[in-house]
């Protein structure tokens, strides 16, 4: 058994025009990404929210399915208006938490990539998302680009008090290494896949399985055989197969920590 730890099933399905609830026969549309995902063995999907829409939207697609879990957050990318009265308004879910199957809060983060950003909002974000997550008693799904530093500045002052994933995980060792430090965990997706990252693979070979959970972020981000492709969770099982060569270690075996280190962490049932 695997499982996604990370899909936007919502994006998958209405790709530029995500200003709205999903209808009920747009939740119904997603079911064959949700089934072929399970013919593959993946078996439970995390969808992250990243805007209030994307987080109600993600709260509609695991009541919808048995399979699909939610997150529910304000991405980095989208802290340039109103977030503060965007994620209050996300707050009464979080208080029937385990009605909604909300699993984690976020997508959260630093993102100096895209421009233009506001670091201080940006940040001031992150930490409001960090406390929630300690007062909801949640994980928190962290999103970095080209902001490890600071990010791990902000991490630092709630160490020990707080648990969670660096989604997307690209970093360098010593992030690894600071980040399991503090009980967090990495998400590993198919960019292990990309023959431009053999530098990549060769730090990922090195991590331990223990830490480590698996992701596609579908729609983006697919395996190298379907790059110009959409992506979806039924491709776990390809980037699985990469990783278990780089671990010297059987599919099995991935598939087996994997899923359980994202049980763990997000409190999944068995």
């Amino acid at each position: 058994m695997f499982i996604d730890t990370h899909c936007h099933l919502n994006i998958m399905l209405l790709s530029k025009e995500r200003d709205h609830l999903m209808s009920e026969a747009e939740l119904e549309a997603c079911r064959p990404y949700v089934d072929a995902a399970r013919v593959v063995g993946v078996n439970y999907i995390i969808n992250a929210g990243t805007t209030k829409i994307e987080s109600e939207n993600s709260i509609l697609l695991a009541a919808h399915f048995d399979a699909v879990y939610a997150t529910i957050g304000i991405h980095p990318c989208d802290t340039a208006v109103q977030w503060q009265q965007n994620l209050d308004m996300l707050i009464p879910y979080l208080e029937e938490k385990e009605l909604h199957k909300i699993v984690a809060i976020g997508e959260t983060g630093l993102d100096f990539y895209h421009k233009p950003f506001n670091v201080e909002e940006q940040k001031k974000a992150f930490r409001a998302h960090i406390e929630l997550a300690i007062e909801y008693d949640l994980p928190v799904v962290i999103h970095i680009r080209e902001s490890a530093d600071e990010a791990l500045k902000v991490l630092e002052a709630y160490k020990n008090r707080v648990r969670g994933v660096i989604h997307c995980f690209t970093q360098q060792k010593y992030i690894a290494e600071k980040v399991f430090e503090w009980g967090f965990y990495v998400g590993i997706n198919a960019p292990i896949t990309y023959p431009k990252n053999q530098a990549f693979r060769d730090l990922v070979a090195t991590l331990p399985l223990e830490r480590i959970l698996l992701e596609t972020d579908a729609p983006f981000l697919p395996p190298q055989q379907l790059r110009g492709k959409q992506n979806s969770s039924a491709t776990i099982p390809i980037f699985a197969k990469v990783l278990a060569e780089l671990q010297n270690c059987s599919l099995e075996k991935v598939a087996e920590i994997t899923t359980k280190n994202a049980q763990t962490l997000f409190k999944l049932p068995e």
